[in-house]
């Protein structure tokens, strides 16, 4: 169980050389979840802190105007590869790239934790335009089941979102939130690269990292709910939080 203190900015930039793996393993998001955190007819969207394009490919297949922002280098590739045809900038939350009042809606999916609210949310609110809006939304195991809190305990589950952590504040309004919980199809493989795409392990030594996947086959080879199957049900629940702009 991965324990070590290890600084955010290492956590949040330890993506980018296994962006292939991170696309591979990461799961998609809920229809549902984009229905409610998206404004009604035809906005003009930045996903901010895009990665490998998970939303941002969700974003364009509705046939949406979609931006992507990204710092990574080799996440930008990766989106590139995955998503063709869609903007790709260097950018972050605090700094980003894009004229004022030239998006609708910004969405940032699993990254509002890495950002600096104090300097990100004016940042956001710069390039909405007036009554635009900001969608926060991440993906967390649904630990109910048993081999799923079971997995927690061995890779230390850091996937709980708090009020804290989607703060967001003015010049937005009131925050809404809602849950849409949804099911992941996932082969043994596949669990493998989602455990071994997360940044607490792969900032692990070789050898820790090594003795952790081990435990995680070992997982799959006795859990009752595992053992003999070759695809089996990995359940989540997507948090999502919206705000608007106030309008002055």
């Amino acid at each position: 169980m991965p324990d070590k203190i290890v600084d955010v900015n290492d956590h949040a930039s330890s993506f980018g050389p296994v962006a292939g793996l991170y696309d591979r393993a990461r799961p998609t998001y809920p229809a549902q979840a984009l229905d409610w955190l998206l404004p009604a007819g035809t906005p003009r969207v930045v996903d901010l802190g895009a990665g490998t394009g998970k939303l941002t490919g969700l974003i364009h297949a509705r046939g949406l105007a979609v931006t992507a922002v990204e710092p990574s280098p080799g996440m930008r590739d990766q989106l590139a590869r995955s998503v063709p045809g869609v903007p790709v900038v260097d950018g972050s939350a605090e700094s980003i790239p894009l004229p004022a009042g030239s998006a609708d809606a910004v969405l940032v999916a699993q990254a509002w934790h890495w950002v600096d609210p104090e300097r990100a949310v004016p940042e956001v609110a710069r390039v909405l335009a007036p009554g635009g809006r900001l969608g926060l939304l991440w993906n967390v195991r649904d630990d109910r089941a048993d081999w799923v809190r079971r997995l927690d305990e061995i890779i230390g589950n850091r996937d709980r979102v708090s009020d804290e952590s989607a703060l967001i504040g003015p010049p937005f309004g009131p925050v809404s939130r809602r849950t849409f919980p949804w099911v992941h199809t996932i082969g043994s493989s596949m669990l493998l690269d989602l455990v071994s795409s997360r940044s607490a392990v792969i900032l692990l030594p070789a050898d820790e990292r090594a003795a952790l996947l081990r435990e995680v086959r070992q997982l799959m080879a006795t859990h009752p709910d595992l053992v003999g199957r070759t695809e089996f049900a990995l359940p989540y629940v997507t948090y999502c939080t919206r705000a608007g702009l106030e309008v002055s």
